[in-house]
């Protein structure tokens, strides 16, 4: 097996602590079989009936992409609202920050037992849905985007992806969309492409730095199918960094 000519470089990785909130950009990331490690942990509900937070769905979970998150060394959540400090969470003093800050009763609870800190007592919540262990995407799909609808900010965190890859821009295409089945590594990392990362009403939210933009999604349904950037599966767990080469296997 020999790998062919690096297609591009590692320039952005992402975690995502707690779903729906923001990601945490790193320098390196490790990967296991099934998940990124400290991704997708935790989740936010409304207190009043337990349902998971959906900014795609509802305009009141609009302002939860503001929300900042990190895991600590002991890999322990903390949260930040806009202006605010870092606040430990699961929490009391967490859980008040955000639901003054979203303006209803609110409340950070784990997927799983393990995932919060040995003290934790509170109650769980279930996953909105069965993650993916990686999504991909290129800055040429990020360009293609661009193209179409260049009064719109086609930024990354729009689409929340694990591994962001440095490639020139293909004429026309949204390349990694086209590689569905192939295999290719990234350091030591081992991956196969799977599906598509369709696309949901996530990516027109406002967040910091960038407006409201419907334009963004029509533009994704009119020409790549609801489709930006790609899902895969782990043939190889291993660790990346910002720099790794990308090629296909």
């Amino acid at each position: 097996m020999q790998d062919k000519a690096a297609l591009g470089a590692v320039t952005q990785l992402w975690r995502y602590p707690a779903s729906s909130l923001a990601g945490e950009r790193l320098d390196a990331i490790s990967v296991g079989p099934e998940s990124i490690d400290g991704d997708r942990m935790f989740g936010l509900v409304d207190r009043s009936d337990n349902e998971i937070a959906r900014p795609d769905r509802d305009v009141k979970w609009h302002k939860v992409p503001l929300i900042r998150t990190r895991l600590t060394n002991n890999r322990e959540l903390e949260i930040a609202v806009p202006d605010g400090d870092w606040l430990a969470a699961p929490g009391t003093e967490s859980d008040r920050a955000i639901s003054a800050f979203l303006g209803f009763e609110a409340s950070i609870r784990p997927f799983h037992r393990e995932n919060a800190a040995p003290d934790y007592a509170g109650p769980l919540t279930a996953e909105r849905y069965v993650k993916n262990p990686i999504h991909l995407l290129t800055t040429a799909s990020l360009a293609r985007l661009k193209a179409l609808h260049p009064e719109g900010a086609a930024d990354p965190r729009r689409f929340r992806p694990n591994i962001v890859v440095d490639m020139e821009p293909v004429e026309g295409s949204f390349p990694e969309t086209e590689w569905i089945g192939r295999k290719f590594a990234i350091g030591d990392l081992l991956l196969t492409i799977s599906e598509p990362c369709r696309r949901c009403g996530f990516t027109i939210i406002a967040q910091d730095g960038f407006d409201n933009d419907p334009g963004i999604l029509r533009n994704l349904v009119r020409h790549n199918a609801h489709n930006l950037g790609v899902y895969c599966t782990v043939d190889r767990p291993g660790r990346v960094e910002v720099g790794a080469p990308m090629r296909f296997v």
